[in-house]
């Protein structure tokens, strides 16, 4: 997946928005105020970073070397996904609605609601 294609996908969730909270930079993607996502640029490529459940992101970790601790983050609720060609698009787009979903459960009924 290109970068292009990876925001528009981000933004395909229900309340999802994009901001630019920390620079002009880094796309930060939240839902219902609380984010679910960001890109940023690390050394030669691009990386996501997604919420996650801790015990899936230690397995997640352990299986690709692309996916590592959050950099900036909470380490176990947090991943890194260096988008270096090496997964398959449809495991990005699982982790990014697995970690929309994360963010948006944890909101409240009256902000889910809110949303449409």
């Amino acid at each position: 997946m290109t970068k292009n294609e990876i925001i528009d996908y981000f933004l395909t969730f229900k309340g999802s928005i994009l901001t630019f909270p920390f620079d002009d930079v880094t796309e930060v993607f939240k839902v219902g105020n609380k984010m679910f996502g960001l890109i940023s640029k690390r050394g030669a490529f691009d990386t996501i970073n997604l919420k996650g459940l801790p015990d899936d992101n230690i397995a997640l970790r352990n299986m690709f070397s692309s996916i590592t601790p959050g950099f900036h983050m909470n380490k176990e609720h947090w991943n890194t996904i260096i988008l270096d060609g090496t997964l398959e698009d449809e495991l990005i787009k699982r982790l990014i609605s697995e970690s929309y979903d994360i963010v948006f459960n944890k909101l409240s009924l009256k902000a889910r609601n809110s949303l449409g």
